[in-house]
């Protein structure tokens, strides 16, 4: 008892670094998204083989994979792990390993982008509250050139050719499963990935890279198509909108049109894990897609981001539009016709869900609005207690992998609601690597919350089962209502905001010079009053949502209160030496 007890944590906690790090990997690429969409237009049109063949134009599809994509995702690297100054060392640092590669080096950049983040974060740490006032922003330069610098040079020497070896190695076991026709085995680890969410982690984080080179190279890639096929996720909706019971059986025909139309492949994830053994329709609905798609040598020239049917088809190479098509009808037809039979000759364990909304509305004494959506039996026992709301909440995030598709949909539904009750809150939708440091409240599937509470550990956390549509929604709101009262949202929110003081933020046009001395001597002013009140410069289109003060010239405060309107502004003539200065510490010190 107490062994089984002890492994589950360790499971979860095993499955939920997985997570992360796929996350990790795929938020690198996916802010990306749109320009891989651009290169793929620009080679599906313009080189030798493409609908225009056009010479002159076709010249911009080398350096953009060879230069311009790579870079971004370095950028994009660096940024994650240390904002802007992060994303530039990660850019220098990836062009070392462009410079000695043959390759397209995303791999490469996905390894020194982060790299570089993490050298000037801890450099930044290492001389925290050291730099001496004025020589702010010559640290600031020098130390972002130098460590770029070295690490360009390691990447160039050292990480280069490593990549590009393990590149080689991936392309050369990727040519043998399809030479061998084994590629359709494949949908045998990334279906039940997919249903685990780390369907972006695989598609982002470990085919694009590799069916970007493809691409380079042949002009497509069927790589594209192995995790985005929505077929088999239709042919499972389509089941259950048939052969199924309950809140199922309801919910999934506008799940279909969100699946298939709308390229939102997590909205099918509940249904198999309400019914564990339809993963064998979507393993079987998967592989038949492959095999049509090898069968056909057909493949999409970019990433086809979200997956629905639309950007699948639209990114077909030229004369491969009808092999994939075809690949999509008959994948979806084999997982309709499994997932079927498993539903209509199986026990009736599914109607489960159907029971535990029956017993949650008997608890909560009224009726469900869980008529069109699926439903969560975890936490249900805290359900409209109350319990998991036990602070001040002024900022909702919804959370989820990658922080588009399903989480944005939540938001959506809850911003509406919000709205509706008269309440002055912030709904939001993010990755949960990116949830912000001022998120009161974080919501997000079951099977990632762990996840959202290592990252902020502080906050209040809701789980759901489906964020189309949870009764948990109203729950929380109902909550909201009770303890800020109904009309008092803005003023409560104000009254907390000047009430409160954590954060103030130094912002002028660059971010560097002026601001950065300025922050320096409120620093100076906010250490000697013995406040612990965070103080930092930032341009204005970069103002972190939580800074709760921000001070600026005079001459950009509306540009700063247009980026950050709920917070407070001071406005200076001079950075360096403000009397106002001594005014807003001496108001804070009656604020403590």
């Amino acid at each position: 008892m107490s062994a089984s007890t002890e492994s589950a944590p360790q499971k979860k906690s095993i499955r939920s670094r997985i997570q992360k790090f796929g996350s990790f990997l795929s938020s690198m690429i996916m802010p990306n998204i749109g320009a891989f969409i651009a290169w793929g237009l620009i080679t599906a049109l313009f080189i030798e083989s493409g609908w225009l063949p056009n010479e002159t134009l076709a010249a911009l599809v080398d350096p953009m994979i060879i230069y311009l994509l790579p870079l971004l995702i370095g950028y994009t690297g660096g940024k994650i792990v240390h904002d802007v100054r992060g994303g530039v060392v990660g850019a220098v640092a990836t062009i070392g390993v462009i410079a000695g590669a043959d390759i397209p080096m995303f791999l490469g950049a996905m390894a020194m982008g982060p790299l570089g983040g993490i050298a000037i974060k801890g450099f930044d740490k290492l001389v925290e509250g050291k730099i001496r006032q004025g020589f702010e922003m010559l640290v600031n330069n020098f130390s972002a050139g130098i460590i770029g610098f070295f690490l360009a040079i390691f990447g160039l020497l050292a990480i280069g050719p490593i990549v590009e070896w393990l590149t080689n190695v991936l392309s050369e076991a990727v040519d043998f499963l399809v030479n061998t026709g084994l590629l359709p085995l494949t949908s045998i680890i990334i279906e039940p990935a997919k249903v685990l969410f780390l369907n972006n982690a695989i598609n982002h984080g470990v085919l694009s890279p590799i069916a970007a080179e493809q691409v380079a190279s042949a002009g497509k890639s069927i790589l594209y198509l192995l995790e985005p096929n929505p077929g088999p996720g239709v042919g499972i909706l389509l089941a259950f909108a048939i052969f199924g019971t309950g809140i199922s059986k309801a919910s999934a025909p506008g799940a279909m049109v969100i699946q298939f139309l709308g390229g939102i492949h997590e909205i099918y994830f509940p249904y198999v894990l309400s019914k564990p053994l339809t993963i064998l329709a979507a393993i079987a609905g998967g592989m038949t897609g492959v095999f049509t798609f090898s069968l056909f040598n057909v493949g999409l020239t970019s990433v086809p981001s979200p997956g629905s049917i639309f950007p699948v088809l639209g990114l077909a190479a030229p004369g491969d539009t009808l092999g994939v098509l075809l690949g999509v009808v008959l994948s979806a037809a084999v997982s309709f016709i499994i997932a079927s039979l498993i539903l209509k000759f199986s026990s009736n364990e599914g109607e489960t869900l159907e029971e535990s909304t029956a017993k949650m509305e008997s608890m909560k004494g009224k009726k469900s609005s869980a008529a069109s959506a699926l439903h969560s039996n975890a936490d249900t026992a805290e359900a409209g207690t109350g319990a998991y709301l036990d602070k001040d909440v002024n900022k909702i995030v919804f959370a989820c992998d990658a922080g588009m598709g399903s989480s944005a949909m939540g938001a959506s539904v809850m911003k509406d609601k919000v709205k509706k009750a008269g309440l002055d809150i912030s709904v939001t939708n993010t990755s949960i690597s990116n949830i912000p440091d001022d998120a009161d409240l974080i919501i997000t599937h079951k099977d990632l919350t762990e996840r959202a509470r290592q990252k902020r550990p502080d906050a209040e956390h809701v789980s759901v089962e489906n964020f189309l549509g949870s009764d948990k929604y109203d729950e929380v709101v109902e909550d909201l209502k009770q303890k800020k009262g109904v009309g008092e949202g803005s003023s409560a929110g104000t009254a907390a905001a000047k009430a409160s003081v954590n954060k103030i933020i130094f912002a002028c046009d660059a971010g560097m010079g002026s601001s950065a001395m300025g922050a320096s001597v409120m620093k100076d002013k906010v250490k000697k009053a013995g406040l612990d009140i965070s103080v930092s410069n930032t341009s204005i289109s970069n103002i972190p949502d939580d800074a709760d003060l921000i001070i600026t010239h005079k001459d950009l405060t509306e540009r700063a209160r247009q980026k950050r309107p709920d917070a407070e502004h001071v406005s200076v003539e001079n950075f360096l030496g403000s009397d106002k200065y001594d005014e807003v510490v001496e108001d804070l010190k009656t604020r403590e």
